[in-house]
Formats: C-alpha cells, sequence, structure tokens
C-alpha cells in the first residue's frame, strides 16, 4: 500500500497461549479481522500494547509475519522494530519490510539513558536502513527523552522516509504543535487514548489506541463523526467508550486491555510476566465497563 496512513490505527495485543509460553498464532490471526471487521484503518504489530518488550525477537519476527499475512492487504500494516541495540532496530526492521509491512515505527531504546543525540543518531540509522516510511515512536515515559516538535520535524527533513510520527504523551499542546506547525512534514497520530476526540478534532491524521482492540467500531465511529464535521455525534460516541479508555489508563494498560477484550467476548489471555493480572478491585472495574460492549464469543 502506498497511500498515506490516517484514521483508527489499532495497537495489536498478542495473545499468548494459556501458560504465556508462546505466542497464540490463531488468536492473533482473529483479533486481527476483529479490528479490520471493526473498521480500523491500520493495524500495528509488536506495539507497546502488543507487549514487544517480552517477546523474544523470533516471536517478534512471527508476529510481524502473521500480523502481514492475515491483514492481507486490506489495511496497512505498521510494524514496531525498536530495540536497545541499534543492529537489531536494523535487522527488525530490513526483516518488517521484507515480508510486506507497510511502516516502520522504531521505538527509541529504553534500557541505557541516552542524551538527544545519541537518540536522534540511531533514529536516522534505523530510518535509513529501509526504504519504507518510517514513524517515529516518541514515548519518553520509557525512553527518558522527548521528542520535541522541532525535533521530529528536523529528523524529517533530513531523512526522506520520516513520514509520521506517534506522540504518546498526554501533552495536548506538544501534539498541536505538531498537527498546526509541522503537519506538511509529518502525518501526527495521538496515543493517548483519552485524548482521541481532541486530537482529531485538532486536525491530527489519526490515533493509536490499545482500547481499539476492545471497542474498534467505537472508536472509528468517533472518527468518522468528526471527518464529517458532526461534533455533536462524535460527542455523543465519546461519552460513551471514554469512562472504559479512561480508566485502562489508570491502571496497568496492557493488563487493562486484556482483560478487557476477555470481558467483550475476546479472550487473549492474561499479560506475560513480569505483568500481573489488575488486583481484584481494578479488574471488576475494567470488567465492568468492558462488558458493556460484550460481543458474540468468537470460537
Amino acid at each position: 500500500m502506498t497511500k498515506s496512513l490516517s484514521g483508527v490505527l489499532v495497537a495489536l495485543a498478542t495473545p499468548f497461549a494459556a501458560d504465556g509460553s508462546s505466542v497464540d498464532e490463531s488468536r492473533l490471526r482473529s483479533l486481527v479481522d476483529r479490528t479490520i471487521d471493526g473498521g480500523v484503518h491500520g493495524v500495528v504489530a509488536c506495539g507497546s500494547t502488543g507487549e514487544f518488550s517480552a517477546l523474544t525477537v523470533d516471536e517478534r519476527r512471527l508476529v510481524v509475519e502473521t500480523v502481514v499475512d492475515q491483514a492481507a492487504h486490506r489495511v496497512p500494516v505498521v510494524a514496531q522494530t525498536g530495540s536497545t541495540s541499534t543492529t537489531e532496530a536494523i535487522a527488525l526492521s530490513r526483516h518488517a519490510q521484507s515480508v510486506g509491512a507497510d511502516v516502520i515505527m522504531p521505538v527509541a531504546p529504553y534500557y541505557e539513558p541516552l542524551s538527544l543525540a545519541e537518540t536522534t543518531n540511531y533514529l536516522r540509522r534505523v530510518a535509513g536502513s529501509v526504504e519504507i516510511p518510517v514513524m517515529l515512536y516518541n514515548l519518553p515515559a520509557a525512553t527518558g527523552v522527548d521528542l520535541s516538535p522541532d525535533v521530529v520535524a528536523a529528523l524529517a527533513r533530513e531523512v526522506e522516509n520520516i513520514r509520521y510520527v506517534k506522540n504518546t504523551s498526554p501533552d495536548m499542546a506538544q501534539a498541536a504543535q505538531l498537527i498546526h506547525h509541522y503537519g506538511d512534514l509529518v502525518g501526527t497520530f495521538l496515543g493517548w487514548d483519552s485524548l482521541i476526540l481532541s486530537a482529531l478534532a485538532s486536525g491530527a491524521a489519526g490515533v493509536m489506541a490499545g482500547t481499539a482492540n476492545v471497542v474498534p467500531a467505537e472508536i472509528v465511529a468517533v472518527y468518522d463523526a468528526v471527518k464529517a464535521g458532526d461534533l455533536e455525534a462524535a460527542g455523543h460516541a465519546w461519552a460513551r467508550i471514554y469512562p472504559l479508555l479512561d480508566a485502562a489508563l489508570s491502571v496497568n494498560y496492557v493488563a487493562a486491555v486484556k482483560l478487557a477484550l476477555e470481558a467483550a467476548g475476546f479472550p487473549a489471555g492474561s499479560t506475560r510476566e513480569p505483568v500481573l493480572p489488575l488486583d481484584p478491585a481494578d479488574a471488576a472495574r475494567i470488567t465492568e465497563l468492558a462488558s458493556a460492549f460484550r460481543r458474540q464469543p468468537v470460537v
């Protein structure tokens, strides 16, 4: 696919077998279908919601290959290919390109505290290793480095295939600067679920949400209403899903998404350790909110 990315992208969860020892490929394929059937405009493999940091390199390759195969060109596939090693990030990026991913999204190294210069050098090297478009992944809470709008723009001017940025931060002012100052250079995707409506109303290219695993059609309804200029309808659609999205952000997000999936009728296994299930009170709250969106269980 060569068209520009826009709309609702789902940061896919990674279903595991009951004991957590392996990726459940069949359930992953079903989850791809579930979200595409819900109207999402793109799927993201091995993002933070996909627990990439708990996957082996071979598992990461398997997930990307499976998602690309199952998507079957129905929507674009974004592969998160970042690593603590530049060499490994390049290898994962080239693999994603070779199996048909449409965009790579390398998160910056998230263990060693790097300088901004080291981080931008890493991003230049990884982006320059492939020909397909690149989405920068700004995740300052994990990486310790916040890519300011000016830095994102400078990288996009320097490296031709950097065309998008996922900004995972509650700083809406920063997102607005990306959208309004640099919209001609990069398409901005907001990665903070409780700001989806605000971002779309401000003109973001789209949003990337783990909760779109659970309520894909409902988030797409918000996007569609904003695109149609019907902010009243967007507000009504948003009011229905906001409590779940807000609750997921108040606890361990990945555990909340997986529990919410189960409550909505799509068991995807638990999180892989060291992440543990939510405590009973938080679990009950997430389950109650997600049960309102329960669909017929997928066999």
